[in-house]
Order: structure tokens, then sequence, then C-alpha cells
């Protein structure tokens, strides 16, 4: 036996735990805490009043809504459940008392919830692409029927998905082996990876399939998207320079669908390049923590940071959704203020505009 074993066998098991798994509750938990907390309330409150004013309004059920209400679901899932898990873990690392149960449903629950949103927000692009650059084909590829059948398929698609990585995870217990005997700490279960290189191997796959191709997809498709609405600008423009100052019911009509078009697409691109800033530390962390060198201190300090950041961006994205809307859709400001806000004079003006709108075009407006 050399000096090491023997000084580890001195060692009480509170100290043991601490030289093998590191600290029990993590050094910059406070801080942490606080921000995940304005996350959570900015994020509840947001989220839910998305899936209010999709649901309780007739206006706002569109094709391209019925997407952000699915996103808006998985962001909540993330919040309500995800988020609790995780600054408990960060509270007490060890040992897991949720049991074997437990481990499962925590990997199930992020993996679902990290394919379904990836998968939303490509299908919402696609969806976005056909009612540019395809106008013709809305009305079949676009229904509301049609959205509700993608959605369910995406959704069992990503649980489908998610089951690989899940059966990998598992209860493990802690033990201590010396040359008499093997000394075990069953009080102190740890929900662990166990085939640690199927996971590897998972998480990659994981990292290319469900995050470089659909954003490389989602960049290509809003090039076209912008290709095409520059050239509808540049064909307006001549169309108007032609006309000396009169102008169509049809071109104006055109010109209105071609504004509401423009204004939809934007904040729709601002949300894939925030979604894909937020993800991108989650998945970064997933591959350093799969490809690091565990015994490297060095490798080790900067993961803690890398982690540290990932959790805040990937909560962050679950967050920051409803204030886009409210930002860059006026449809979205109107009806956040008409629910929240009951005055009877505000909400009757508010309410004969909203019809008057409605009835230009329902589906083409978010």
């Amino acid at each position: 036996m050399n000096p090491e074993q023997l000084d580890e066998m001195c060692l009480n098991v509170t100290y043991y735990l601490a030289v093998h798994l590191g600290m029990s509750r993590s050094p910059v938990f406070l801080p942490v805490c606080i921000t995940y907390l304005t996350i959570f309330m900015v994020g509840v409150l947001g989220n839910s009043l998305t899936c209010a004013v999709i649901l309780r309004y007739r206006v706002m059920r569109t094709p391209t809504n019925y997407y952000l209400l699915s996103l808006a679901v998985s962001d909540l899932l993330v919040l309500l459940l995800g988020m609790p898990l995780e600054l408990y873990e960060m509270w007490q690392n060890y040992p897991f008392l949720f049991g074997e149960g437990g481990c499962y449903f925590k990997t199930f629950l992020f993996e679902t919830v990290c394919f379904a949103s990836i998968l939303n927000v490509t299908a919402l692009s696609v969806e976005r692409y056909v009612a540019v650059v395809h106008p013709l084909k809305v009305k079949h590829m676009t229904t509301r029927a049609h959205v509700k059948r993608v959605i369910f398929t995406l959704w069992g698609l990503s649980m489908l998905c998610a089951a690989p990585n899940t059966s990998l995870q598992g209860i493990v217990v802690l033990h201590y082996e010396s040359l008499s005997e093997t000394i075990q700490f069953p009080s102190k279960p740890l929900c662990l990876v166990k085939p640690t290189w199927i996971y590897n191997l998972i998480i990659l796959i994981s990292t290319v399939v469900f995050f470089l191709l659909p954003m490389l997809i989602i960049s290509i498709l809003y090039l076209l998207i912008g290709l095409r609405l520059h050239r509808e600008r540049v064909v307006m423009a001549a169309d108007n320079n032609s006309s000396f100052g009169s102008e169509s019911v049809s071109t104006s009509h055109q010109r209105r669908l071609s504004k509401r078009n423009l204004q939809v697409t934007k904040m729709l691109c601002v949300l894939v390049v925030v979604f894909g800033l937020c993800w991108a530390p989650f998945h970064l962390d997933r591959l350093a923590w799969s490809y690091m060198n565990e015994t490297s201190e060095e490798h080790n300090r900067i993961f803690e940071h890398v982690h540290i950041i990932s959790g805040v961006c990937f909560y962050l994205s679950s967050a920051i959704n409803p204030i886009l809307y409210n930002l860059m859709s006026t449809r979205f400001r109107e009806m956040f203020s008409h629910i929240t806000c009951y005055s009877s004079s505000w909400s009757s003006r508010s309410s004969s505009q909203v019809t008057q709108r409605s009835t230009l075009s329902l589906k083409k407006w978010t």
C-alpha cells in the first residue's frame, strides 16, 4: 500500500467525499441562486402570458403562434421543473435523494425540452420560409390542424431521442477499495452516467444533429427569406416609380402584406439568433464535460466557469422570448397589455382595433 492510500484510509467520510467528489455545496450557490430566481420570475410570468394570450384570443391562434406556444410550454417545463432540480444540486450536490426514478426523470426532462426547443424553432423557421417564399402553399401546409400534428410529432420525436441518454443514467454508490476490504457509502448515492464512452458518443451526435445542423438549416432559410423580401421591396419601389404616385388597391394590400411579413420575420430572426447564442454554451458545456481531462485541475477550473455561464444562458433562453415578442411584435404587445390591464375604456378601443386589423389577414400576422 502506497502513502497516498494510507492517507486516504485515515480520512473521515465527509472529507473523503470532498476529496473525490468536490464540495457538497457549490461555492457560488448564493449569486447563482439570485440570478436563477430573477430569471425564474421573469420567465414564468412572460411564458404564462404568452400561453394565455394565444389560448384566450382567437386572433392569436395562427400557425406561427402555435409554434411559439409550444416553445413557451417547453420553457415553462424547464423553469418549473428543471431549475429547482439544478438549484437543489448546487445546494447539495450529493447525496442524490430522489432515487433511480428521479435520476431518470431529471435527464429525460432536460433532454426532451432541449430537443423539442430546437425542433420547434426549426419548424417555425420552415413555416416562415414557406409563408414568405412560397405563399401559395401556405393554405395547404400551414393550417392549424397541420401545425398541431407537426408539434405533437416533434414532441414525440424529442421524447424518443431523449431515451438513449436517459437509459445511461443511474444511481451509483461511492466505494473505497483497500487491500483488505471494500468500504461502501450507501447513504451517499449519486446520479451518474454508467458507460461513459457511450454517453460521450451520444452527446457528440446530439450536438451535431440537434444544434449545429438545425442552426445551419435555419441560417440558410432566413438568408433565402431575406433575399425574397429584398426583391419584393425592389419590385414595389419600381412599381411605385412607374405609377407616378397612383397606387392601386392590390398594390396597397401587397405593401401591407410585405410589411407584416417583414415585421414577423425580423422578430423570429432575432429569436433564432438569441436562441443560438444562449444554447451554444449549453452544448459546449456538455462536450467539455464529456471530453475533458478530469485529473487536470486547470481543466476542472475552466469547466466550473463554463458550467455556470452555460446554466445562466440556458435558463435565460427560457425567459427572454416573451420579452422579444413584447419589443418586436405590435400584436403581442397589445395582447399582453390587454390581458394585464382591464381598463374598460382602453379595452373597448383596443378590441375594436384588433378586430379591424384581424379581418385583413389572420394567418399572416403574429
